[in-house]
């Protein structure tokens, strides 16, 4: 099979250009995590094919001003809140030196255009909004001000510029906030997928592999657990990480007589964490709502389903009744918990459903993630070059379009995608079958775009939620078409 990396959004395109990434932290800061990793993982993909790159992010206590990682140039300055104004007086010294930036939005904005030239393409990275989470962390005042930043201030400053969110949920929390400019949906990668799983653990085992803090709420999941322990009394669950909660979670599955059921193990490398992770039968979350569920997607790398709460971002990350189970209520998870271990009793079922996760795992590389950020940022570049109205690609749907090779086209590879297709878009190619996921387009867009390249029958639906994240050629791909974005 050829996947979908055309030269319309090969990140050789990017070569010799400098790509500006502002991010508040980077891979070394001692509380980075997985929106570090996402832009770490691109950005060095990036180096490798001749692009030079460089963050402006904060230092944290024993880092230097400036280091070179994986070919990356990193600046730092700034602490959680100063970065900003450091920031902007790099953004402002540099004078415009660079070709495109991306900027990343955690919570408060850069507002990098204030301090470029306009014709600097320009994308907002968001992982997930933090409206909520400002209420509930910040005094009123300055929660008032975090959200008027995120929201209103972000979009004056930004303006129709493209926006990339890793998941459905972020871009649909971001349309609620009345961001109108183009969404694209670009989802993390993940851990490299094992050759073999482990064997199972001999009694029915839950590993969660979590940071210990509140909107976590690992409590509820103890809570839940327990519901779950009296009627499987050999049920286990191991808890990897670490975080502000750790003592008094570990108090409460006292008070709730689980200490001999439930064992905190802390941070520990990721060859003691995978092992762990390695012998569940399965992970859960009981989140209050994720940007994406990394921790979902690398279980189901080595074959391990996730219980889940249908909430933001986790609800992207599982796929309902194929590679875990969703729960509406908090105070139905306990039960489910009863009947996806007895569902994962049975043998042959335990081996489909571990197949089942391997492969949507396969769907997430960070090759792909890398590809997918090109083709925003060349398309991007493009609008700021040739002008146009960006409200052309301010759709939300996507179009599956499947069709066989035409005869008129002696090689499959003869077929001239580049007049159909955007620097947005994916193909996967396979045994004279063509599958492609068109960005912004409906159907009727997609049906003129495969007659200009002279394709006449094609099967063209609306793509789905777990097609447009797993991708054209994926076996998540043709089954399901209309599962809600």
């Amino acid at each position: 099979m050829t996947d979908g990396s055309t030269d319309l959004n090969s990140p050789a395109q990017l070569a010799g250009k400098h790509v500006l990434v502002l991010n508040w932290r980077d891979i070394k800061h001692s509380q980075a995590g997985g929106a570090e990793q996402y832009m770490h993982e691109i950005s060095r993909r990036w180096v490798n094919n001749g692009v030079r790159v460089t963050w402006f992010t904060g230092r944290d206590t024993g880092q230097s001003a400036e280091e070179t990682l994986d070919g990356i140039r990193i600046l730092r300055g700034g602490g959680a809140l100063s970065i900003y104004g450091q920031a902007a007086l790099r953004l402002l010294r540099t004078n415009g030196q660079f070709d495109a930036v991306v900027d990343c939005q955690n919570g408060i904005p850069f507002f990098s255009p204030l301090f470029l030239r306009g014709e600097i393409p320009i994308v907002q990275l968001v992982h997930h909004v933090h409206q909520e989470q400002f209420r509930t962390r910040f005094s009123p005042p300055m929660a008032a001000v975090g959200r008027f930043l995120e929201s209103s201030g972000a979009k004056t400053v930004y303006g129709q510029r493209a926006i990339v969110a890793v998941s459905p949920s972020t871009r649909m929390e971001l349309r609620k906030l009345g961001f109108g400019g183009p969404i694209h949906v670009v989802p993390n990668g993940t851990i490299d997928i094992p050759p073999t799983v482990a064997a199972r653990a001999a009694e029915p085992t839950i590993a969660v592999v979590s940071r210990l803090v509140p909107h976590k709420r690992l409590d509820l999941l103890l809570g839940q657990f327990a519901v779950a322990a009296r009627r499987l009394p050999n049920l286990r669950m191991d808890i990897v990480g670490d975080g502000l909660e750790r003592a008094r979670l570990q108090q409460l599955a006292m008070d709730l007589g689980l200490d001999h059921a439930i064992t905190f193990h802390g941070y520990q490398p990721n060859e003691v964490r995978d092992n762990l992770l390695s012998r569940a039968w399965m992970t859960a979350t009981t989140s209050a709502s994720e940007g994406w569920g990394c921790s979902v997607i690398e279980a189901a790398a080595w074959g391990v389903p996730c219980l889940a709460l249908r909430v933001p971002g986790i609800r992207d990350s599982v796929v309902d009744g194929r590679t875990g189970w969703l729960v509406d209520h908090p105070t139905d998870f306990g039960s489910a918990m009863v009947d996806a271990v007895t569902e994962l009793t049975e043998p042959e079922a335990a081996i489909i459903v571990s197949g089942e996760c391997r492969e949507w795992a396969r769907c997430f590389t960070w090759d792909r993630t890398t590809m997918l950020l090109t083709g925003v940022l060349l398309e991007e570049a493009k609008m700021r070059r040739d002008g146009g109205d960006p409200r052309a690609f301010h759709s939300d749907l996507s179009t599956l379009v499947q069709f066989e090779v035409p005869a008129q086209f002696e090689v499959p590879d003869g077929i001239d995608f580049t007049a159909a297709l955007r620097p947005t878009d994916e193909y996967a190619l396979a045994d004279g079958h063509v599958s492609i996921i068109m960005k912004g387009r409906d159907e009727f867009e997609a049906f003129a775009a495969m007659k200009k390249i002279g394709v006449a029958t094609a099967d063209i639906r609306s793509a789905g939620r777990s097609t447009l994240l797993a991708g054209p050629g994926s076996v998540f791909a043709p089954a399901e078409a209309n599962d809600g974005q």
